[in-house]
């Protein structure tokens, strides 16, 4: 049982020791060691408010670039769609002008034909006429030549006169 139960003079050898180890501790260790878990706890405490803080940043920023990048499609789509529309009036514009300018040209084409079929028609009319004076001219001569044909075609003449 002397093993179980200790006696008096170790048990105030242990004390004793055990209390200077603990004020020695306590003067020399503790403080020190108390104020590095101190300073420890608030380095930890200012990184985590830190983190947080830049934690608070990252999503502002991370709103702000979605805002930002949302502008900016947003006026890339309007853009696109003002070049569309511009380009469409463009396009129109020019069918429209060169509708135009066609049919300009087919009506300036149009006139020119009537007006040279016209001045052929006159140029044909005046060569068949012409050839038609020449004609008679010479049927005339040559049927005039004698009386009785003269006097022939005078009668004829005149009874076509009195039937029209």
């Amino acid at each position: 049982m002397e093993l179980v139960t200790p006696g008096f003079g170790l048990l105030f050898w242990m004390v004793l020791s055990f209390t200077t180890v603990f004020i020695l501790l306590k003067k020399y260790a503790w403080g020190p060691i108390l104020t590095m878990i101190k300073e420890r706890e608030d380095t930890i405490e200012k990184a985590l408010l830190s983190a947080e803080k830049a934690k608070a940043e990252m999503a502002a920023l991370t709103s702000t670039n979605e805002k930002l990048l949302q502008e900016a499609r947003n006026e890339r789509d309007k853009m696109l769609k003002e070049a569309a529309a511009t380009k469409d009036a463009i396009i129109n514009e020019a069918r429209a002008k060169a509708s135009e300018e066609a049919t300009r040209i087919i009506t300036k084409g149009r006139e020119e034909i009537k007006n040279d079929k016209m001045a052929a028609i006159v140029e044909l009319k005046n060569q068949v006429g012409s050839l038609s004076l020449e004609i008679a001219e010479k049927l005339l001569k040559k049927q005039l030549d004698n009386q009785d044909a003269q006097k022939d075609l005078v009668n004829r003449e005149l009874e076509n006169i009195k039937l029209n």
